[in-house]
């Protein structure tokens, strides 16, 4: 990585507080009419969008990847139309931001000008809308749909049912991973991005397909052992750790004994999990483009471990599938943007 966009990106990032308020009150110094429309608490809420700004702007810049700053204004635009918001005060924004940016890095103006440029010509072409993650050409479609409006509707045992029938009827569980469970969690991140879902239904959502998955596992585990072992984990306080539940459930059925950590464990915790268990491959999730960060310490952590230096690791999540390069920015051996890749990736490592 650049070294200059690394500095850079990690002085937003400490400063980012500071600057959100700046940002946030020069704005509203030109438009007084803010004030009336938003009153304190709207101001509040501003200064903290314009935190997460900056927290994905600085970490694009780190990662000298355009990429991730774009797929960001791909997500906040079509947020903000469905909370109403204009576009226009969201460019009026970034305009604002590159200003105090440039002001404050005169040494790296040229790097903000970019990037911010980058995202209003972005804001002018990014769609409103996000079309459904259901298709009716995938498998599985319309279980998909039938399950889908099962838990919206708060009806937990007819979902549940619909999936334990199908299976025993000769659904691949595969299949209702990729192309019900998946399809749903996506269609539900829709949703609430459009603000068509609350988070309490969106939590719900999820904590039911997290307890029917469950429900399948005396299938998943009679699976016969390869002798590989796996350790999964989120970095940081990741809110989005189904999608490597998901990754994990498929490496045991290819046969490796598995060891899912979720969110929110200690660095050294993951560090004696990795060695007590014997892992062969680390697979190592983030959803949002700041936790990145966190990754690259994990890794490091790995890499200077006696014990554990000679394992793979396997990195995935958003934004790796945003940017193609970044998995070996943080150190990882290898990248996956799904289950089945993962899989693969892992086997490929093991045999080299």
């Amino acid at each position: 990585m650049n070294s200059t966009n690394q500095t850079l990106g990690r002085t937003i990032e400490s400063q980012k507080d500071e600057l959100a308020k700046l940002i946030v009150d020069e704005q509203w110094a030109r438009n007084p009419q803010f004030k009336v429309r938003y009153g304190e608490v709207g101001h509040a809420k501003c200064v903290q969008d314009v935190k997460y700004n900056l927290a994905y702007l600085s970490q694009a810049i780190a990662s000298n990847s355009p990429s991730l700053f774009a797929a960001y204004i791909d997500w906040v635009k079509v947020l903000f139309e469905g909370l109403k918001i204009p576009t226009r005060e969201l460019a009026e924004s970034l305009e604002i931001t590159g200003d105090i940016l440039e002001l404050r890095f005169p040494d790296a103006a040229t790097i903000v000008k970019d990037f911010i440029e980058l995202g209003l010509n972005h804001l002018t072409s990014a769609p409103e809308a996000i079309p459904s993650f259901f298709d009716d050409s995938q498998p599985l479609f319309v279980l998909g749909h039938q399950y889908f409006d099962a838990i919206l509707k708060g009806e937990r045992s007819t979902a549940s049912r619909l999936i334990l029938n199908a299976v025993a009827q000769g659904a691949s569980i595969k299949d209702v991973y990729l192309h019900v469970f998946q399809s749903s969690q996506r269609e539900i991140g829709r949703l609430w991005q459009m603000n068509q879902m609350s988070v309490a239904q969106e939590h719900y959502c999820t904590a039911v397909t997290q307890l029917i998955m469950s429900q399948l596992y005396s299938n998943i585990f009679d699976t016969p052992k390869n002798g590989k072992h796996l350790v999964a984990t989120c970095v940081g306080n990741e809110l989005h750790e189904i999608g490597l539940r998901m990754v994990t459930d498929f490496f045991e059925m290819d046969g490796w004994d598995t060891y899912y950590l979720g969110s929110n464990v200690p660095l050294s915790s993951i560090m004696q999990t990795i060695t007590e268990r014997e892992a062969d491959v680390l697979a190592i999730s983030a959803t949002m483009a700041f936790h990145i960060p966190l990754v690259a310490d994990l890794i490091k952590q790995v890499r200077t471990s006696d014990s554990n230096r000679h394992i793979k690791i396997l990195a995935g999540g958003y934004p790796f599938n945003i940017e193609p390069e970044l998995w070996r920015q943080v150190g990882a051996d290898g990248y996956a943007s799904n289950a089945e890749h993962a899989i693969a990736t892992a086997n490929t490592l093991l045999a080299a």
